[in-house]
């Protein structure tokens, strides 16, 4: 067996879940590669992608929505969308590489490969075989043309799969796919960072690129008893402001690849809802607080989490003020979070991935 895994830089969730399945697979001397989609099929395509993904999220992500809605309502419709047609002139490149390097499965953890991929299929005997890994909490606009082996979603979101028109054999509702690795390599980094155990420590986390109405929030809380780790991503603009605040009791970081050093090192979590990182911050079983939602995806994810009373959602800044207060004060309210992730979150995803795969290909 050698399977490629197929992501896009739009975002760094589709990335990250992609690592973990390489990596899972690489424990399991499974041969694999993962590669960038556009890398094989177009590299100019992939920064024209990721330059639009960014405008696309400027004034509080408007535009995104926009686009998002339009997607959700053209999906609706039935008709064959014009984001099928383009990756469907993919095909033949992408074809060519998987048959040029002999892969024999290919994981997916975005739309636009799963596009190609079932383009390929309607004419190519016999079929590639392929999963796709919905890395949110809604089925997002066109997912419904792909045609994969198997779709893997999270538990509870089987009806509105099939509802948008998912076939309910391919649905396997074990997870987003995190490591083992992630939950259990772990250590306590307080104290690099002056921190002792006694110190009650918020996390604020805000995705790879670092987005969100921070400074203000940040200036709310200045005069807080808590101390407030802030993971500004790769946004150096925003790290150099918060440096430059002089906060009293913030600690600001860039991009960092031990996180789950520093979600396990804190007591609450404030973070972006990302689909990947938000299941992050569940697997390690932390009080969590969503705040500043890309609308669209983000806010699905946002509504899962609250509804299943996994996270509670602020929209302003005195009710992350709130939030927090009220659950450094109520333990009960932290058990109940931690015990509803502990029901709906699979930390062992990725290795069940890894077990189907060996069982079915």
């Amino acid at each position: 067996m050698k399977v490629l895994i197929l992501s896009c830089s739009t975002g760094g969730g589709h990335n990250s879940c992609a690592r973990y399945i390489e990596e899972e697979l690489k424990a399991n001397n499974i041969e694999c590669e993962f590669k960038d989609f556009f890398d094989i099929v177009s590299p100019k395509g992939k920064e024209l992608s990721s330059k639009l993904y960014l405008a696309s999220l400027k004034g509080n992500g408007k535009i995104f929505k926009g686009v998002y809605s339009l997607g959700e309502a053209y999906s609706n419709t039935g008709i064959t969308s014009p984001v099928y047609l383009v990756n469907k002139l993919h095909k033949r490149s992408l074809l060519n590489y998987i048959k040029e390097n002999n892969f024999t499965l290919v994981i997916t953890t975005h739309l636009f490969p799963a596009l190609t991929l079932t383009a390929i299929n309607k004419t190519e005997k016999p079929p590639i075989n392929f999963i796709t890994i919905a890395t949110d909490y809604e089925p997002c606009p066109f997912m419904e043309e792909s045609k994969p082996n198997m779709l893997i979603i999270q538990k509870g979101l089987e009806e509105k799969f099939i509802k948008k028109g998912n076939a309910k054999e391919t649905l396997i509702p074990i997870g987003i796919p995190i490591s083992t690795r992630f939950t259990q390599t772990v250590k306590n980094i307080r104290e690099g960072l002056n921190l002792n155990e006694k110190d009650k420590v918020v996390l604020i986390m805000l995705g790879s690129m670092g987005f969100g109405k921070i400074l203000e929030l940040l200036k709310d809380l200045e005069n807080e008893k808590y101390k407030i780790i802030t993971i500004c991503g790769s946004n150096k603009k925003l790290l150099s402001e918060i440096k430059n605040a002089n906060f009293k009791n913030v600690i600001p970081l860039g991009f960092i690849k031990n996180i789950n050093d520093y979600i396990y090192s804190s007591d609450i979590i404030i973070s972006k809802p990302g689909g990947l990182s938000t299941t992050e911050i569940a697997a390690m079983r932390k009080p969590l607080i969503h705040i500043f939602p890309i609308p669209g995806i983000e806010t699905y994810n946002t509504n899962f989490f609250e509804s299943h009373h996994m996270s509670i959602k602020c929209m302003k800044n005195e009710e992350i003020k709130e939030a927090i207060n009220t659950l450094f004060k109520n333990q009960n309210l932290q058990n109940e979070i931690i015990e509803n992730q502990k029901k709906y979150i699979n930390n062992y995803s990725a290795r069940d991935l890894v077990e189907l795969i060996k069982e079915n290909f």
